[in-house]
């Protein structure tokens, strides 16, 4: 476990993030959300980017003969 100490920036209250938890990249988008008394700081959810775009990439008979492995095993009786 690692402590460190909260500080004032102007009228905000920050916090240093030592390095050995830091992130990587200096880019990225947080979320903080308060649970009780704890201050949970996580990336906010990434975008999906062309994810429509990459799926029309697929052809218009992807799929359409199924799954190989899809098999319809029986099952006991609970």
């Amino acid at each position: 476990m690692v402590s460190t100490r909260l500080f004032k920036n102007g009228n905000s209250q920050a916090v240093r993030i030592p390095a050995e938890l830091a992130y990587t990249a200096w880019d990225i988008d947080l979320v903080i959300e308060r649970r009780g008394d704890e201050l949970r700081i996580r990336p906010a959810q990434r975008r999906l980017g062309d994810v429509l775009g990459t799926l029309s990439e697929f052809s218009a008979n992807f799929m359409s003969e199924g799954r190989s492995l899809d098999t319809d095993d029986e099952r006991e009786a609970l």
